[in-house]
């Protein structure tokens, strides 16, 4: 007598083994949960704060200089397709309200990069052999990935130039760290300036690269990993 098969049973079972795959995908070989778009979407409908902004829609002024979306990186080559700045919402306005303090100053700020997807930060991870000094590690994921993180100067706004800092942005050196001591006054006064407003409205300076801005409250925020062009 043959077996009686449950059709039902079968749709299930074929269900779950997709659900499944789907998670471990989206794990990857790292073992971090990205969130992908459909998900993203779900998340800001249950918390608007979560929402991604562009930053030259909130931040009046702010100069654009996303360096991953040209060769001029520490990869030498590009990373994104467009050269745009996202962030969460309350990040987008803490940086508002920082540009207002530097404008009093007669600076502005020019922004080198901001939310990254999670695919960025392996290929960064990989391409460095798996030193974290100046990326991060993918099995915990970037808080550039969880739109939480700015990577910026400061300009003139008479010049349009950048005020001189202790080294390039991306610079792989010591002259990086914001413990680093600086001999030239004026490039120490450049520094601080940038440190001690970005910290008054609710950031912290990262231990090796004075440019980079991590916003208080970015455990939050979950890892993304959406490209720019599915943001539009």
């Amino acid at each position: 007598m043959g077996v009686k098969r449950n059709p039902d049973m079968k749709v299930k079972l074929l269900l779950l083994f997709v659900l499944l795959t789907g998670y471990t995908q989206a794990q990857n070989k790292y073992g971090l949960h990205a969130i992908t778009l459909s998900e993203y979407k779900a998340s800001i409908k249950g918390n608007p704060e979560k929402e991604l902004v562009e930053l030259k829609d909130v931040v009046p002024g702010i100069v654009l200089d996303i360096r991953y979306a040209t060769n001029n990186n520490f990869t030498g080559a590009k990373i994104y397709n467009l050269a745009r700045a996202y962030a969460r919402k309350p990040v987008a306005e803490a940086l508002k309200k920082a540009q207002a303090d530097f404008i009093q100053l007669g600076y502005g700020i020019k922004i080198y990069d901001a939310y990254r997807p999670y695919s960025a930060t392996v290929k960064f991870y990989e391409l460095m052999k798996g030193d974290t000094t100046y990326v991060a590690n993918p099995y915990r994921g970037s808080r550039h990935n969880r739109g939480c993180a700015l990577d910026m100067t400061i300009v003139d706004l008479k010049t349009k130039q950048e005020l001189k800092m202790p080294s390039d942005y991306d610079a792989m050196q010591k002259e990086s760290w914001p413990s680093t001591p600086v001999i030239d006054p004026t490039v120490q006064k450049n520094r601080d300036t940038l440190i001690a407003i970005m910290e008054k409205n609710g950031f912290k300076v990262y231990t090796t690269e004075w440019w980079h801005f991590d916003f208080v409250g970015w455990e939050k925020f979950e890892v993304m990993n959406i490209d720019f062009e599915k943001l539009k």
